[in-house]
């Protein structure tokens, strides 16, 4: 799959923005770019205890303050997030920007948003589509990352890092989570015959948890030359246990995110890399995705943001534009 590091496809002319509240709403509106009437666009992301998501909540702001943004409780709140759709979906709003924590909770609120003719921009986690057109609840667009292409790029750091053969271990998220998945088939295959991979141990995604789980991957494997962890807030979980096995510097620890918290990780030599995609980006993309509709514009059916590695090398760049893009790219619809 194709590495998008320095592409990055935004949908409008129009900028749009933001107000945002975690489980409580505060509606505003905007003139439709096209002159006629006026757009409200509302958002439903996941949890902000998350530093991806406020991230997210960022870039939406950034694109539009008017927009009614709520959200999730935490990573396991599917039914609450659900609630807040439905509610949002009996008001006036044209367009509805979700990111959905699984791939089917969200599917009765979209069906419904669909049958009213209203616009829906999924970005960052995608809806199951098998689901989502049996129930008639398929997305206008989706905006978001290849996460089989940011697992790609860790892999093949990694290869230039470890010995033919060595030990890699790999920490994923939630078992069964498919963007925990895609990152892990993506690094296994940018790894290649390099290394000797581990069976992938899950740790939900939580820092504590993958602190336990490197730990006793250490334990039982001390020779182990890298791990590959799924988000960053696992990778600095891993990290510790790496420092408490007084291995820093030595093991390799890979990660995908970028958040300023991993980032800062790279600076201080905690983590050896990550893999930076953009959930600012993906935010400000969904909301100038609901104001190229407003303007009566096609909206492509997918739409890839881009990711980058950061290393020591780059990271002084990295954090420089966060949580914006660091690296040039193309976006043919900026005027």
């Amino acid at each position: 799959m194709p590495q998008l590091r320095n592409t990055l496809i935004v949908i409008a002319a129009t900028t749009v923005g933001v107000v945002s509240l975690a489980g409580c709403s505060t509606t505003a509106t905007t003139p439709a770019a096209s002159g006629g009437g006026e757009a409200k666009t509302a958002a439903v992301i996941k949890g902000l205890d998350n530093p991806f998501f406020q991230s997210m909540e960022e870039g939406i702001k950034a694109a539009d303050d008017s927009i009614t943004v709520q959200a999730a409780q935490d990573i396991t709140d599917t039914s609450g997030q659900a609630d807040r759709l439905s509610s949002l979906a009996g008001q006036d709003f044209s367009c509805f920007i979700i990111n959905p924590i699984s791939g089917n909770n969200l599917l009765q609120g979209v069906a419904q948003l669909k049958a009213s003719g209203k616009t829906v921009v999924n970005i960052d986690s995608p809806v199951d589509p098998d689901a989502a057109a049996s129930a008639n609840a398929t997305p206008d667009t989706y905006i978001g990352t290849d996460n089989v292409s940011a697992g790609n790029l860790a892999g093949e750091h990694m290869a230039s890092l470890v010995d033919d053969g060595a030990k890699v271990a790999v920490i994923g998220g939630i078992a069964g989570d498919v963007t925990s998945g895609d990152r892990v088939t993506g690094f296994t295959e940018g790894l290649g015959g390099k290394g000797q991979v581990l069976e992938t141990v899950s740790a939900d995604w939580d820092r504590q948890v993958a602190l336990t789980k490197a730990g006793d991957l250490l334990r039982a494997n001390p020779d182990i030359a890298g791990f590959f962890v799924a988000n960053d807030i696992m990778g600095l979980g891993v990290a510790r246990a790496v420092a408490d096995a007084g291995l820093t510097g030595t093991v390799s620890i890979i990660s995908v995110d970028g958040v300023p918290e991993g980032l800062s990780g790279v600076e201080s030599g905690e983590l050896t890399a990550t893999v930076a995609q953009y959930p600012y980006a993906i935010g400000e993309m969904g909301a100038q995705a609901c104001a190229a509709a407003a303007a009566g514009d096609e909206l492509p059916e997918n739409v890839e943001a881009p990711v980058a590695l950061v290393t020591k090398d780059n990271v002084s760049d990295a954090l420089a534009a966060a949580p914006a893009p660091f690296e040039d790219f193309d976006n043919p619809f900026a005027q």
